[in-house]
């Protein structure tokens, strides 16, 4: 066994109902004296609740999928006229994408406060998006200095929006198997997310108010950011990446929608990561094991439900592939790739 790992350094903060005296406690450890606070509309109650009493100088409520750089820009300008000191991004990956949007030139310190399963606040990755294209990068400075885990904070996350990103979750633990830099720490986080989420999210279906549920899949949305952010983007991710910037699809259904068909095409080249998420689910095969959780959870089916359309296909081939990382288990050609995202554009049986 050789490998190098490196260990990103962040603070965890992980209790339910906490999060509030957790970010108090932030705040004055890094002595921040001017606080700007990213949190979209739909959050701006709960923003209000969990800041009270911190030394805010802005709240900023523009924040829009796949963060766009006109989006990010006036972000950028708010928290220089302001004279911002730490950012605090309450809310999904786009509210954490934009807050790294901020990062990214002025190294601003995050704070992040998660409301969904996105995982973005454990990755010192970005991304913005201009003129139909997606850019995503590495830095160091992108990544939240601390993260505040209040599951509590997740209940207002409909079931079919946590459903689709809690699968978000589980595709960087399965991208985190044969990414171009995953490794054996990378794979056992990748196992124990699995594990973590394939147990959350059942019981948010049953009983969406049951706080366990949701620590579950929140912890295993850690696990999976966390290996994640050592892999590397694989595969999957490249996909949804174009599929998300050039045809404006919501991020986390495509990530649903998308993964079973990247793992019935990587599996039969990859036996022993296949054998890994398979123990993980306690199934045969990993995609037994995510296909019964897919109808557990009756997870989102087709690309086609979120206005990919057919004719545009070819042009999604076209662009992907190029992004395809070498390293990929299976070879990936113009013909595989094309039968990948018409089985994904209309819902077809992966198998």
């Amino acid at each position: 066994m050789q490998f190098d790992h490196e260990t990103l350094g962040q603070r965890i903060h992980f209790a339910a109902g906490g999060a509030a005296d957790a970010l108090a406690a932030e705040v004055e450890l890094l002595g921040s004296r001017r606080v700007m606070v990213i949190a979209a509309p739909d959050e701006s109650d709960l923003a209000e609740q969990i800041t009270h009493g911190l030394p805010l100088v802005l709240v900023h409520e523009e924040v829009a999928m796949h963060v766009p750089v006109a989006v990010a820009e006036r972000a950028r300008a708010a928290a220089t006229r302001h004279q911002v000191d730490l950012v605090v991004s309450i809310g999904g990956g786009s509210t954490t994408g934009l807050a790294k949007a901020v990062a990214l030139t002025s190294g601003l310190p995050i704070v992040a406060v998660p409301t969904t399963y996105a995982g973005s606040e454990a990755t010192p990755v970005w991304g913005l998006t201009e003129k139909a294209e997606k850019t995503t990068g590495v830095d160091a400075r992108v990544l939240p200095r601390a993260i505040v885990y209040d599951a509590s904070l997740t209940l207002s996350l409909p079931v079919d929006l946590s459903v689709a990103s809690g699968l978000n979750a589980l595709a960087h633990c399965v991208d985190s198997m044969w990414a171009p830099y995953a490794d054996p720490i990378d794979r056992a986080l990748a196992s124990e997310g699995i594990r973590a989420l394939a147990a959350g999210l059942p019981r948010i279906v049953d009983a969406p108010t049951d706080l366990e549920g949701r620590e579950g899949a929140l912890f295993g949305a850690y696990l999976s950011a966390v290996s994640f952010a050592s892999a590397g983007s694989g595969l999957h991710h490249k996909i949804c990446h174009v599929l998300g910037g050039r045809y404006d699809l919501p991020h986390a259904p495509t990530h649903a929608v998308v993964l079973p068909y990247v793992l019935a095409l990587n599996a039969p080249a990859a036996p022993e990561a296949d054998a890994r998420i398979a123990r993980a689910f306690g199934t045969g095969t990993g995609l037994d094991g995510l296909q019964a959780l897919r109808a557990r959870l009756d997870a989102p089916r087709a690309l086609r439900d979120y206005g990919f359309q057919e004719h545009q296909i070819a042009g999604a081939v076209e662009a992907i592939l190029p992004a395809v990382p070498p390293s990929n288990p299976t070879t990936v050609t113009p013909e595989n790739l094309e039968r990948l995202l018409r089985g994904a554009w209309g819902g077809a049986d992966p198998r």
